[in-house]
C-alpha cells in the first residue's frame, strides 16, 4: 500500500490533466497557475507560497524555502518546466520535505514532451 495513495491518486489525476490540455512548452509559473485551478475544480486543498521555517542546532534561520504547493496538509508539490529533471531538483523536494516535516513529496516536470513527467520521492 502506497503512502497516501488516495491523495496521490487525486494529485496524479491533476497533474495530468494539466499536462493533457497545456501540452509542453510554459514557463513554470503558467503550469503553476493552471494546477492551482486544476486543484480547485477537483476540491483537493493545497496552499501555495507558504515559507518553511528553517533552523540550525535549534536556532531559526532567516533563510526559507517556499514550495510551490502543499497539498492535503501533508504533500510537497514541487513545479519544473525543464527539458530534464536534475539531481539538485530531487534534492530541493527532499529539502522541502525535511524542512515541514513532512514524508511525501511530487516533483513535476511539465516541460517534456509528449506528457508531464512525475517522480514520488518519499522520506
Amino acid at each position: 500500500m502506497l503512502l497516501l495513495e488516495a491523495e496521490t491518486f487525486e494529485l496524479r489525476g491533476a497533474f495530468f490533466e494539466v499536462s493533457r490540455v497545456m501540452g509542453h512548452g510554459f514557463l513554470e509559473a503558467v503550469y503553476q497557475e493552471c494546477l492551482g485551478l486544476e486543484f480547485e475544480r477537483r476540491g483537493i486543498p493545497f496552499k501555495t507560497g507558504c515559507p518553511l521555517s528553517l533552523t540550525y542546532k535549534g536556532l531559526a534561520l532567516k533563510q526559507t524555502y517556499v514550495p510551490d504547493y502543499i497539498c492535503y496538509d501533508r504533500i510537497v508539490v514541487e513545479l519544473k518546466a525543464t527539458r530534464e529533471v536534475a539531481p539538485e531538483h530531487r534534492s530541493q523536494v527532499l529539502n522541502y520535505l525535511k524542512a515541514a516535516n513532512l514524508k511525501l513529496g511530487f516533483l513535476v516536470n511539465f516541460g517534456c514532451a509528449p506528457q508531464a513527467r512525475i517522480e514520488r520521492l518519499v522520506m
